[in-house]
């Protein structure tokens, strides 16, 4: 079943109850808030770990907060276009941010190349924690490797051959295969798209060899024969994949990358509107009617509120710069 479609038909006919705003919101700002429709901003095309997130989350939005939560994806450049967009956006709370865990670091890539980065990542504010998912090695069903030591051993005969797509340079789904290249020391064909949702179809099509997708978006595709999974590139194996591997077990133990994505707002966004989001998400991260969205579609819910996500976001970012920074510039490989 296409990915897209199963989500409109699993979100169609759904009622979301509008649960009490809690007592600590009750400013006139938040009361004023929202004053117009909400743009919750997707910076990658239908079809891939941000879009999964942001639909049902919307959706339950609009119920919450009496006004339509529309999905605007803006994608380019790996996320970027649409990052900055929303990093330009009025502080008013009627601009959101579904992002994934490239925001973290492509300010810094820009960097590499001496150029001043479109958005960073201090113009943003976390609400919630949405998925975290640790990313999935791909391959075909017909594809020769059973293994990722089959793969290796392939790319280490053939280097620069096999070839990998993923959701722009230094995005989601390219930093996990730099960092496999890395530990193997293999060499393989970046191939780079607008979004998750292209590198997938690319995959399925036959224009590249393998790629790096959460789950949500491979499953429909494994539990239909056309692809299997290799490996995942988180500290434990996935509940939903338990014969799946981890690259730490495998023997690479610093090949941990996880394609997490949460709700953001513009810096400078007002205490009792952010508290009032944080509040609304609280509730839609425990409603059954979006959970079961995200189980069925094999991501399941991985809710942090502001604080804790906050600390994550900081950790990983420490974590994954560095990565990027040993990837350096494209040009010059």
């Amino acid at each position: 079943m296409h990915r897209r479609r199963f989500l409109q038909g699993a979100l169609a006919g759904a009622t979301f109850a509008a649960p009490m705003i809690g007592p600590f919101v009750s400013s006139a700002t938040a009361q004023a808030w929202p004053s117009r429709n909400i743009a919750m901003v997707v910076p990658f095309p239908p079809g891939g770990q941000a879009d999964l997130a942001a639909r049902p989350v919307a959706q339950a939005l609009e119920k919450i907060l009496g006004k339509s939560v529309v999905v605007d994806n803006r994608s380019g450049a790996g996320g970027m276009v649409g990052n900055a967009f929303a990093a330009r956006a009025e502080p008013d709370g009627h601009t959101l941010l579904m992002a994934l865990s490239s925001m973290m670091f492509l300010p810094e890539a820009e960097r590499l190349y001496h150029r001043k980065p479109s958005y960073e990542l201090d113009q943003f504010s976390p609400i919630a924690r949405v998925l975290a998912d640790p990313a999935m090695l791909c391959v075909r069903s017909d594809a020769r490797w059973k293994t990722v030591a089959d793969l290796v051993a392939d790319a280490k005969k053939r280097p620069g051959e096999i070839s990998f797509g993923s959701s722009g340079n230094y995005g989601a789904a390219h930093v996990p295969f730099e960092m496999f290249q890395q530990a193997a020391d293999i060499k393989l064909l970046h191939v780079p798209y607008r979004g998750g949702g292209p590198a997938l179809t690319a995959f399925l099509g036959k224009q590249v060899d393998i790629t790096a997708q959460a789950p949500g978006p491979i499953t429909p595709h494994v539990q239909g024969g056309a692809a299997r999974l290799l490996a995942n590139w988180g500290s434990k194996r996935a509940a939903e994949y338990p014969d799946v591997p981890t690259f730490i077990e495998i023997g690479y133990e610093e090949v941990e990358y996880y394609i997490w994505a949460g709700l953001f707002v513009p810096m400078g966004t007002s205490a009792p509107v952010m508290a009032r989001l944080r509040d609304a998400m609280h509730e839609v991260m425990k409603n059954p009617q979006v959970t079961d969205v995200f189980v069925k579609a094999a991501s399941p819910p991985a809710y942090l509120d502001q604080p804790e996500f906050q600390a994550f976001v900081d950790a990983d970012a420490k974590r994954l710069i560095p990565v990027v920074r040993k990837i350096g510039r494209l040009d010059e490989k």
